[in-house]
């Protein structure tokens, strides 16, 4: 209906006009919800053309479009804004063309063209230090429901992450664990992996400070104590012994990543994301030194006299950048040269390498994405940041080496707990077996807590508050969630009643209820949502339309009575309109990464 409508809107300019608008420029929107009609077309630019005023253009388009277009019925035009209403059989037409049964992916509005590239999407990259937490859990949902979107518009994706398994901070608890840990391990504690190493990472920046506090106390300045501390000097001796392959430390520092990646995958599993590759800053970083070694040869780089090795970026409009320490130690600039190097080897023919980090780290994807261009990579071009704003809470910023960070697993079990509460509350669990019970909590809980953090636009700093993200009412993920669960249970009372509707007569369909009509506008507006959101990297695109699409579908619910239809082929076309409205609404959670429960 759409593409007829703009062939007709392009040739009534040149009918009344004779003016060329091609139909892929004319822009249509949906009419506002305080005026008649289905799609709007704006004549205040064309005033030019018309040589009118936009009302009485919009008075000329609407009457050739009345009796040129069938698909158009009437029309109205409000100042510069052109609504047109479409003609009810167009619209059980399109319903008719969209919905195929149980089968969504052989419906036209769900089909999109494969591509041909491949788009590597990196997320969550961890350090081996700390257990994942808060902000971990923002850039795994946004960068996990990026892939998804990619995918679904038909790209080919591949997801990586990189492990940021060396450095002065995997030291640190390396060297706590040696000196306080008493040969602790996740089996004598009872601590995940990843919560035991966090432990000593906090443990070491209390004796850190302990030792500042003693320096300044016998008359040390406090600038100088922190780089004088014993403990920070042992620490950076022992990252001199790592890369020097030092057998005692290597063992160590295998022996505590196993625990970290052991407590990770638990909570990529219990978070339902995944990964097709990993790749270790272990591995990248000597890539990216030997190619920081190869410029400095060829005059790319420069070295200082202290032996330390730059780049000079004052050109791009950016600063010097130490790309090796003057001990010939690696920076992360030197990990990132080499990661990049090692994606684009082993995916040559990808069109897109996008980095899910934080805002805070754009100014590095500044200089990482000049450096590639100045060793001379074309691909370098394809790099892209893609840049999402921190995640606090009520009660303000987190802080990993101080212990106040909001732990990923501790967050989705409280969510769980919360989502117990509330169900409860509201009596929604009647029937349901223990092990069902749970495996709904746990639904809802990861429901609430995705939606709350994909719905606000990436490059938004928020706020996340667990009581407002489980509510049942208003923007939510259990909202939507119980728009697709009261939409199941539709569908499984036809199916106890023997009501078949795959083979609704659409030529006895008739007077469409308005909220009929909006759900199949909105199931009709998947693709485009689905193409802007993978255009823009933004989930929360998807998360806006899911939500207007259950609001649409609750107030269809509440308006008309589905089972109390007289007529057989309407009641069939209102089941199979909330079949399909079922489907959308998973297809699009799916997206973001929520289940969604058929009961509840």
């Amino acid at each position: 209906m759409e593409s007829q409508i703009k062939d007709g809107i392009s040739a009534a300019f040149q009918a009344l006009y004779t003016h060329d608008i091609a139909a892929d420029d004319v822009a249509l929107q949906p009419t506002r919800k305080d005026f008649e009609g289905t799609y709007t077309f704006l004549t205040f630019p064309f005033g030019r053309v018309s040589k009118k005023g936009p009302e009485e253009t919009g008075n000329e388009l609407g009457e050739y479009l009345k009796a040129n277009v069938s698909v158009v019925a009437d029309y109205n035009t409000v100042k510069g804004f052109l609504n047109l209403v479409l003609s009810e059989n167009s619209q059980v037409d399109q319903f008719a063309a969209m919905f195929n049964g149980t089968d969504i992916a052989a419906s036209p509005v769900f089909q999109v063209e494969k591509k041909n590239k491949t788009v590597v999407v990196e997320y969550s990259s961890p350090n081996t230090n700390k257990p994942l937490h808060l902000g971990h859990l923002r850039n795994i949902s946004l960068g996990n429901s990026v892939a998804r979107i990619l995918e679904a518009s038909g790209h080919k994706v591949v997801k990586v992450q990189i492990i940021n398994d060396r450095g002065i901070h995997i030291c640190k608890s390396m060297l706590a664990w040696q000196r306080f840990g008493n040969g602790e391990t996740p089996a004598s504690s009872g601590m995940k992996g990843d919560h035991l190493v966090g432990k000593y990472y906090v443990a070491f920046d209390k004796a850190y400070k302990e030792e500042i506090a003693d320096l300044v106390a016998k008359g040390m300045a406090k600038e100088v104590a922190e780089k004088e501390a014993p403990i920070l000097k042992a620490a950076q001796e022992m990252l001199k012994k790592w890369e020097a392959k030092d057998p005692e430390v290597y063992s160590l520092w295998e022996t505590m990543n196993s625990w970290v990646y052991e407590g990770f995958d638990a909570t990529y599993e219990r978070m339902g994301v995944d990964f097709d590759k990993l790749y270790y800053e272990s591995d990248t970083y000597l890539i990216g030194r030997d190619r920081v070694m190869e410029g400095l040869e060829k005059g790319v780089f420069y070295k200082k006299e202290d032996g330390s090795v730059w780049a000079d970026l004052t050109e791009e409009k950016l600063d010097q950048k130490l790309l090796l320490r003057k001990d010939g130690t690696s920076v992360y600039m030197t990990q990132d040269i080499g990661t990049a190097l090692m994606r684009y080897d082993d995916y040559p023919d990808l069109s897109q390498l996008i980095y899910t980090v934080g805002n805070e780290q754009e100014h590095h994807f500044r200089v990482l994405f000049a450096i590639l261009k100045r060793l001379g990579y074309d691909w370098a071009e394809a790099c892209y940041h893609l840049s999402y704003g921190m995640v606090d809470l009520p009660e303000g910023k987190m802080k990993s080496r101080e212990g106040t960070v909001v732990d990923a697993d501790d967050l989705m079990a409280e969510m769980a707990g919360t989502a117990k509460e509330r169900t409860a509350e509201l009596g929604k669990i009647d029937g349901f077996t223990e092990e069902q019970a749970l495996k709904l909590y746990e639904t809802l809980g990861l429901g609430a807590l995705k939606y709350f953090l994909l719905k606000v636009d990436p490059r938004r700093s928020m706020l996340f508050n667990p009581a407002d993200s489980i509510d049942f009412q208003g923007n939510t993920g259990p909202f939507i969630q119980f728009a697709f669960a009261r939409n199941s249970a539709i569908l499984r009372k036809a199916s106890q009643l023997g009501i078949d509707i795959t083979g609704i007569d659409y030529d006895n369909v008739s007077e469409l209820h308005e909220t009929e009509k909006d759900l199949i506008q909105a199931i009709g507006q998947y693709k485009e949502k689905l193409n802007l959101a993978s255009d823009k990297y933004s989930p929360a695109i998807i998360a806006q339309y899911v939500y207007d699409l259950a609001k649409s579908y609750n107030r269809f619910y509440t308006e008309v009575k589905i089972f109390d239809e007289q007529d057989l082929e309407k009641r069939k076309f209102h089941i199979a309109l909330s079949a399909l409205t079922a489907q959308t609404i998973k297809l699009c959670m799916g997206l973001l990464g929520i289940d969604v429960p058929e009961r509840m």
